[in-house]
């Protein structure tokens, strides 16, 4: 399990089309506010023959953030980039010269079987270049998971090839709309991802498979108006976090704060992790009712639990 804060610290992943000329104006105004992170977007957002064009704006807007930075303080937040292909990824982090100390990863879209080796080959190479981590975030969203006769096989496969780099990924992310799209899929804003039982398994296989050893993102929430957006987005994040998702993509920045206010931990929640933590280790006992005598801690049991709530806390707060 991971159990250092940067894991769990990218919290709400604000998308962005990369081609978005208010992106400099945007991060030095902190427009979004300072709890978030950025995922500048050269994939589905980009058309076709617009890629290099987007390439060149998102470079120009990073270089200007950073040339802001050096002489006046606002909040910048965790900017990744997320890449339509591993070629990309060398290139842009080349083209992005001194402005690069500002990037924090690459988002690896589509992830699968076709590609995990280039893709971890090429943020292998960068980060040989680079004086500091440039993480990756591989989002699990193929078609290639769908089979039930190769789900397990190719998820396993992944980790393993995953192993390689495993303190670089920062995130395994999940592509809900992707998944959604293959079957015809739509949830309303009154419903969760979670009751689609063919897209809540294979969110169930990923954290089988990658919930002990990494910290899984939960998918999009597409709605930001109407009357039951956020209290549908509320809803949804409580699945996630039962289902052990911690953070979340996010299409709009209305839904930050939402984002940042559903993961904050339960002041009750933070004393319990603190005891099991702090369990005095010579004890006869290792199981104890907690301090308000509500429920039981169990010092074996909950000792993950302790940890996880511990650096949820420490990025998001509590309440």
């Amino acid at each position: 399990m991971k159990n250092l804060s940067i894991y769990y610290s990218v919290g709400a992943l604000l998308y962005c089309p990369a081609n978005n000329e208010n992106i400099f104006a945007s991060i030095v105004t902190e427009k979004f506010g300072n709890q978030y992170s950025l995922a500048l977007c050269l994939e589905d957002t980009i058309h076709d023959d617009h890629v290099e064009e987007a390439e060149l704006t998102m470079i120009q807007s990073i270089s200007k953030i950073y040339e802001a930075s050096l002489s006046q303080k606002f909040y910048i937040p965790k900017i990744f980039i997320r890449v339509r292909n591993a070629g990309q990824i060398s290139r842009l982090f080349h083209a992005l010269g001194n402005s690069a100390a500002l990037l924090c990863g690459f988002i690896l879209p589509k992830f699968s079987p076709d590609n995990a080796e280039e893709y971890i080959h090429a943020i292998i190479s960068v980060n040989e270049k680079s004086a500091k981590p440039i993480y990756a975030m591989p989002i699990y969203e193929s078609a290639s998971i769908i089979d039930l006769r190769n789900r397990y096989d190719i998820l396993y496969h992944l980790k393993e090839k995953l192993s390689e780099i495993e303190e670089l990924i920062l995130n395994i992310r999940v592509g809900g709309n992707d998944l959604c799209h293959i079957f015809g899929f739509r949830r309303h804003d009154t419903e969760s991802i979670h009751q689609i039982r063919p897209i809540s398994n294979i969110f169930s296989d990923i954290i089988t498979v990658y919930g002990a050893d990494y910290v899984v993102s939960g998918p999009v929430w597409e709605y930001y108006n109407g009357c039951n957006w956020e209290s549908g987005l509320i809803s949804e994040i409580m699945d996630d976090k039962l289902c052990g998702f911690i953070g979340k993509t996010v299409i709009h920045p209305k839904q930050i704060s939402v984002v940042n206010n559903s993961y904050k931990v339960f002041a009750k929640d933070l004393d319990d992790a603190k005891a099991i933590l702090n369990w005095d280790k010579t004890s006869r006992t290792l199981v104890s009712g907690n301090v308000i005598k509500e429920r039981m801690n169990e010092y074996k049991t909950h000792y993950n639990w302790a940890i996880q709530t511990i650096l949820t806390a420490e990025v998001f707060g509590t309440k």
